[in-house]
């Protein structure tokens, strides 16, 4: 189960606004934490727990194919990002990183500052702050696989590991 406080932003999120491309000279994950969302919102950072949840509108992590959005969002303690829809490359990318996403059509009924817990196994996201629950399509066993191992190289060393 995965429960925080929400921060919203809209559509077309793209990861330049995740994570600019002036600080991709760096790798170092708790550096490009400092800088996650700061195009989009400036305080982001400074405002966000650890444990809390991003949620957006259509096509979040557009543009480029950078493994430093959700690197960055990860290291910043997000612990999942809601979206009616993402970019693929992104999708993709957010589970080779281990950062879980959810597609979900409701959530633009998500507001800022909304507790919401998300149930895995159930798919199903519960908004505690307006007590209502909108579903999701449960993520396959094997994203889930490596999601829990923290991303793709961390599960690739337990297969080679067992």
């Amino acid at each position: 189960m995965i429960s925080g406080k929400v921060w919203k932003f809209g559509d077309n999120i793209d990861t330049d606004l995740i994570i600019a491309a002036r600080y991709l000279n760096n790798s170092d994950p708790q550096e490009l934490a400092k800088h996650v969302m700061e195009d989009a919102d400036p305080e982001f950072v400074s405002k966000m727990q650890s444990g809390d949840l991003v949620v957006a509108g259509e096509n979040f992590g557009c543009g480029s194919s950078r493994e430093h959005a959700p690197i960055a969002l990860k290291a910043a303690g997000v612990s999942a990002v809601i979206a009616k829809t993402f970019a693929r490359i992104f999708y993709r990318n957010a589970f080779n990183m281990g950062l879980p996403i959810f597609e979900v059509k409701e959530a633009d009924r998500i507001d800022e500052g909304d507790t919401v817990e998300v149930d895995m196994e159930k798919g199903v996201v519960i908004n505690k702050t307006k007590d209502e629950t909108y579903k999701f399509t449960p993520i396959p066993e094997f994203m889930q696989e490596l999601i829990d191992c923290g991303g793709l190289i961390n599960y690739a060393k337990k297969v080679i590991n067992e």
